[in-house]
């Protein structure tokens, strides 16, 4: 009898060890966005006054800024990912969304790269999302169709030294714009913030310099690219390029 005791009592250690083993803490996540010019930071209160300067020289305002986060994805070193519910609509002109915290719960540990996408990609684009469209977030059929990436509005002085307005609004490149509009470049971004450790609670605190819009590898001249933009390929494939330096990871708290 007393060595069934001593079996039953052996087999119950293993097994409360192996379940302490096994134990899995999931987490929330948050997502900050927040904006600078070269590293001054940016609020909605800096909006409509010509107070910034592009790489090329042209004096600007910023009177609209609003862009798509999706995917938000947390790869570990096996393979395996844990994507995030949802999309996030940015509106920095209204101070709106500009935290994102996702229904999804992931668990802790080394993650060897966190992931999102600026916009869509082609297969969620080809959704419909009642709440983009009441947004006035639409590209129009004969632009492709889908949703905007990004809209950024504002005015700068042109060569006449005169106020102009610009419309610099991200979406899938589209040439021969019509009926049968053909896409010859994927232009969403993935944007990789790297490796990092997550224990509890963690908040990615992300940093978009609005700069990196007009500057690298395209110095972009306002007097020349302001306005329809939407059908002009070539600009959104620059917009593209320009796109991969915008965002980074400022810190991780938790």
């Amino acid at each position: 009898m007393k060595r069934i005791s001593l079996l039953l009592l052996v087999l119950l250690m293993l097994s409360s060890a192996c379940s302490n083993n096994d134990k899995i803490d999931l987490t929330n996540v948050t997502f900050n966005f927040n904006h600078n010019w070269d590293g001054t930071a940016i609020t909605n209160t800096d909006f409509n006054a010509i107070k910034f300067t592009n790489a090329y020289g042209n004096q600007l305002s910023i009177e609209r800024l609003r862009y798509l986060i999706s995917k938000i994805t947390f790869h570990k070193s096996d393979g395996k990912t844990i994507v995030l519910e949802g999309y996030n609509l940015v509106d920095v002109t209204n101070n709106e969304n500009l935290s994102f915290m996702s229904s999804t719960f992931v668990t802790t540990g080394e993650y060897s790269n966190i992931s999102f996408t600026f916009g869509f990609n082609n297969e969620d684009n080809t959704n419909n999302y009642t709440d983009l469209n009441t947004a006035s977030w639409i590209v129009p059929d004969m632009l492709g169709g889908g949703y905007h990436y990004m809209q950024f509005d504002g005015k700068f002085l042109n060569d006449a030294n005169k106020e102009q307005g610009f419309n610099y609004h991200a979406i899938r490149a589209v040439d021969n714009p019509g009926e049968n509009p053909s896409f010859p470049q994927d232009t969403f971004i993935v944007i990789n913030l790297g490796p990092t450790a997550i224990t509890s609670n963690a908040t990615f605190n992300i940093e978009m310099n609005i700069a990196e819009w007009f500057k690298t590898p395209n110095t972009w001249n306002l007097n020349e690219l302001n306005q329809a933009l939407m059908p002009n390929s070539a600009a959104q494939i620059m917009m593209n390029e320009n796109g991969q330096n915008v965002f980074s990871l400022e810190s991780v708290n938790q």
